[in-house]
């Protein structure tokens, strides 16, 4: 989708449909909620608006959206005026929703040109609109016949003046959605066609595309490596796994390296223990980390920041096949310890600490790692944010203040000493469950033998990563979660910030 700014007045602005935003207004208040370029509108239209909020009919609250067809007094066909909510407490997150909004609501009556003049905004609000409309419009229609697709946006339009800031803001916004829409379309994609190879072509396709190196290890390499939890969870599938490597040299002289690891479980049906049927369709998703990762890398690529980034995505396939393994079983690592299986639907965290051990051989510090990890954290959190654990205080504050910005927040749980003992098992190093008290510290605590001395983090994206039902700014399915988080880290760490 082409997007460009126009430096004219609002009114003058020929498209299908012009965004204007305004406050959520008090009892009596009329104009006095409009921003200027809300006022020109409402004065083109002979105070309509204004007497749609003396009415009643019209609030202004967060999302909220009344259409209206000009008949020729603005150069737009139709104006759309979508709700702030109360001026004091519009944030980052407020413009990108709103902006989402606007435009998933302008897309599905038909319209291929879309004007925004939502208010004065700064170069980060402007990046959260850009951001907000291009996640807006996203829609996974590649198996619907052609007659059923949908509509497509053809152009959008930032209306007022541009500049060195303003044109970043743009470009900034524009690859951080295109990265959280690819993230999206790799959870989209039906497990059939997406296995741990396929994975793998299209990290290798977006890492030409962007001037990554890329490396993908195939079973017998893995085998060299030691990865007998990767191997294992692969083991009783026809797809056998991969481990892809992506990195980008943004600082060569340096030898400092930050990792991002990602869990790219292609599809789940928990092994052995197998999941129960209803639902299972949604485990296409457990890919939802890897995915994460494989977006940040793409931003990343994209902005260019003096970093050293090397992003690791385990990939398999965990069936129940007869050469599956099984619960009782025990697995050497690549970092050499052992670990006690005990429910081989706990396979990330097997696929996760090999892959956690080659950041540690190469010498990395921080890892952060991501992944569709547990139930026990959607429990705890819902779908709102995600489980932060972390044994950094810096690191902890980076991805918090990262979240907060981007719209993809976390929330810090804890991983005290004192969880270890859940763990603790009676013939090998560590007990893969440690039951379900605590399921998601538990799980965090098994991570944490695999990071050796670095400073670490780990982010359980189980509820955050899918949305069941459509929402006003975005489709039912993956929401790429955590690619603009970690990619947002990134580059905060290389401002330090």
């Amino acid at each position: 989708m082409e997007t460009t700014f126009i430096n004219q007045a609002s009114k003058d602005v020929a498209c299908d449909v012009l965004v204007v935003g305004a406050a959520s207004a008090e009892a009596g208040q009329e104009s006095s909620v409009f921003a200027p370029a809300t006022r020109e509108v409402d004065q083109a239209l002979d105070g309509l608006l204004s007497s749609m909020y003396a009415n009643g009919e019209f609030k202004g609250k967060v999302g909220e959206t009344v259409q209206i067809y000009t008949f020729g007094k603005l150069a737009a066909r139709r104006v759309l005026v979508v709700g702030l909510g109360a001026a004091e407490k519009i944030q980052l997150h407020t413009w990108r929703r709103v902006s989402g909004i606007a435009v998933r609501f302008a897309q599905s009556k038909g319209a291929h040109q879309v004007a925004l003049a939502l208010g004065e905004t700064n170069a980060n609000e402007l990046q959260a609109i850009v951001e907000g409309a291009l996640l807006g419009v996203y829609g996974f229609k590649k198996y619907k016949s052609a007659q059923n697709n949908g509509q497509k946006l053809e152009q959008l339009i930032l209306v007022g003046h541009e500049n060195r800031e303003r044109q970043a803001a743009l470009e900034r916004g524009s690859a951080m959605a295109e990265a959280g829409n690819f993230a999206r379309d790799l959870v989209n994609e039906q497990p059939a066609v997406l296995t741990p190879a396929e994975l793998a072509n299209r990290a290798r396709a977006m890492a030409e595309q962007s001037g990554l190196e890329c490396t993908i290890f195939e079973p017998a390499q893995l085998a060299e490596f030691g990865m007998g939890g990767l191997l294992a969870v692969g083991q009783g599938s026809a797809a056998p796994p991969r481990l892809i490597l992506l990195r980008y040299r943004g600082a060569p002289e340096s030898k400092e390296e930050l990792a991002l690891v990602g869990k790219g479980i292609t599809f789940d049906t928990g092994g052995i223990s197998i999941k129960p049927a209803a639902g299972m369709e949604s485990m296409k998703g457990d890919m939802g980390g890897g995915a994460a990762v494989l977006g940040a890398m793409q931003i990343i690529a994209a902005l260019k920041p003096r970093i050293n980034v090397l992003a690791l995505v385990p990939s398999a396939e965990n069936m129940p096949d007869g050469a599956a393994y099984r619960p009782g079983d025990i697995l050497r690592l690549m970092n050499g310890k052992t670990i006690e299986i005990v429910n081989t639907d706990a396979e990330g965290r097997l696929a996760l600490s090999d892959a956690l051990s080659y950041a540690v051989k190469e010498g990395c510090s921080p890892i952060i790692d991501i992944a569709t990890l547990t139930g026990a954290c959607v429990v705890a959190l819902g779908g709102k944010r995600a489980g932060l654990f972390c044994n950094n205080d810096e690191l902890r504050d980076q991805l918090m203040a990262a979240g907060e910005v981007t719209g993809e927040k976390f929330w810090p749980m804890p991983i005290d000493e004192e969880y270890q003992e859940n763990i603790e098992s009676h013939v090998a190093d560590v007990r893969q469950n440690g039951g379900r008290m605590g399921g998601a510290i538990n799980a965090a605590k098994v991570l944490e033998h695999f990071v050796g001395d670095a400073a670490w983090a780990h982010l359980d994206i189980a509820g955050t990563e899918f949305v069941e039902e459509k929402q006003p700014f975005m489709e039912k399915g993956a929401t790429g979660f955590g690619a603009r988080a970690l990619a947002e880290t990134v580059l905060r760490r290389a401002e330090g910030k």
